[in-house]
């Protein structure tokens, strides 16, 4: 054990005297952490280690989320130790919750608080006994007896609404890595795990209850995102901490542990991969693997010239219909936009709010005739259908109902016509509206681990048929008009008008 972060002279007093041990470690988490859980201070404690076991220790019912390097001690502090001197010392909480992401973890972390209270014999001399209540000392539950309090884990997969021990609700919550990397993947996954932290564990305590929350940042919407933003918006109240292994000027953290440039070299070695390393030490939020967009390339408009704008070309729509025609369950997605200027001066916004419907097939005739009646008037309106399979028919529908509709049959896989996209994305040819297309956007900045993806496939429709229609647009030397020639084949030039 180092003592370089204890007063030492205070120190040998603790030793000497088991009142003035007890008395001190009970009023003072830090000094009990440094006394009884010595065996894991392995280094010299740094300052933001100091601080997470202040912020602990200061506040009795302040909930406080941290989010720290792989390796800080973080759930060592927050989970194994915590617990169980806010139950023995000052503030006396008789009810703690311990949650995980799984059962594994949950019993994992019950194993290292039981360890400690039966065979840390220092801890057991000061404030023991613990002694085991008929079954209560088990798996996932533990009792104090002497003190009428009790440490409970549970997963995030159980139910745990009206539990009590005794007449106490929980007076303290710890969730410890609630969230992994799979479960933050898709927006489905996030909204549960925060649904499930808002409508099950929070409601479970009452006013005075005590939440921490711990783990890593895996999403930009991740659950600990969610309630930073909050946090900062004032719509949740607590204390957010971040520590990188590295701060923002490159320096560590925590010298004691890695004092040379070598030493953290070494570390990041051990790691499987440059993204576990930028993700789990230095915090960075990192994107997957298939990710095609990004949201920094994003571009936004205030609002949309009209269309009686002399370099406006027409409203097109990009339709990505269900999978199958007598399934309901799959998605009917319509990306639209208004079309200005020719060739480089091309310009795409896309229009706010883009359908996102479960569609039998009569319903996807009614809603795209509805469409292109009401909101395509022109003959400058295109509709561009996906034409996959049963949805050939639909096309020919339209156009027995007097309703012009482009078949287009998709080419390459959906990230590879996703793909394409981006180049218009990121030099602004794109434009999206700042409000009315949140969907669309989680669903083209999370493709391939959004579970739902068919408004970025109506999108990649829209801008990829677009983008190929008016690259025939322009200046020829010359046109072959002649037999068998199709129309579509003759090029005219036309000037172009730029819309900014």
């Amino acid at each position: 054990m180092t003592y370089k972060s204890i007063d030492k002279s205070l120190l040998n007093k603790m030793m000497k005297d088991r009142l003035v041990r007890i008395t001190i470690t009970k009023d003072s988490f830090f000094y009990f952490f440094h006394f009884y859980y010595a065996h894991y201070v392995k280094y010299e404690t740094a300052d933001f280690q100091k601080e997470i076991i202040h912020l602990l220790e200061k506040g009795n019912n302040e909930n406080l989320y941290v989010v720290a390097f792989r390796g800080s001690g973080k759930s060592t502090m927050a989970t194994t130790a915590y617990p169980i001197w806010a139950i023995l010392g000052k503030q006396q909480k008789k009810f703690c919750v311990i949650f995980c992401h799984t059962r594994i973890q949950a019993k994992q972390h019950m194993m290292n608080i039981k360890q400690e209270l039966e065979n840390n014999d220092l801890l057991k001399k000061d404030l023991g006994p613990f002694q085991e209540e008929s079954d209560e000392w088990g798996s996932y539950s533990l009792v104090f007896k002497k003190h009428g309090a009790r440490i409970s884990v549970a997963s995030t997969e159980q139910s745990i609404r009206g539990i009590r021990h005794n007449e106490h609700r929980p007076d303290l919550i710890i969730c410890d890595d609630v969230e992994d990397v799979q479960s933050a993947k898709t927006r489905e996954g996030r909204n549960k795990t925060y649904n499930w932290l808002r409508g099950e564990v929070i409601p479970t305590g009452d006013r005075n209850t005590r939440l921490i929350l711990i783990g890593n940042l895996l999403h930009e919407d991740s659950l600990l995102m969610r309630i930073k933003e909050e946090i900062k918006n004032g719509k949740a109240k607590g204390t957010f901490k971040q520590y990188p292994l590295l701060d923002q000027d490159g320096l560590c953290l925590w010298t004691g542990k890695y004092p040379t440039e070598k030493d953290i070299e070494e570390e990041k070695l051990k790691v499987a991969s440059d993204v576990s390393w930028q993700r789990e030490y230095l915090l960075r939020i990192i994107p997957s693997d298939d990710q095609v967009i990004y949201p920094e390339w994003l571009k936004f408009y205030d609002e949309l010239h009209p269309t009686s704008h002399k370099a406006y070309r027409g409203t097109y729509a990009g339709v990505d219909l269900a999978i199958s025609a007598s399934d309901a369950a799959d998605f009917t997605s319509v990306v639209m936009a208004r079309v200005y200027g020719r060739r480089d001066k091309l310009r795409i916004y896309i229009l706010p709010n883009p359908i996102n419907k479960k569609l039998n097939f009569p319903s996807q005739v009614d809603l795209l005739k509805d469409i292109k009646n009401t909101q395509m008037p022109r003959s400058t309106d295109l509709l561009f259908v996906e034409s996959v399979a049963y949805q050939e028919a639909l096309p020919q529908m339209l156009q027995m109902q007097g309703v012009k509709a482009e078949a287009i049959k998709p080419k390459g896989d959906k990230q590879k016509r996703l793909a394409l996209t981006s180049a218009s994305i990121k030099s602004a040819v794109i434009k999206f509206p700042k409000q009315g297309c949140e969907e669309l956007i989680e669903q083209l900045v999370g493709f391939g681990v959004e579970k739902h993806d068919d408004l970025a496939d109506a999108f990649s429709l829209l801008v990829n048929t677009t983008l190929e229609k008016h690259a025939k647009e322009g200046t020829v030397i010359m046109a072959f008009i002649g037999p068998g020639t199709d129309s579509d084949d003759i090029i005219h030039y036309s000037s172009y008008v730029d819309v900014g």
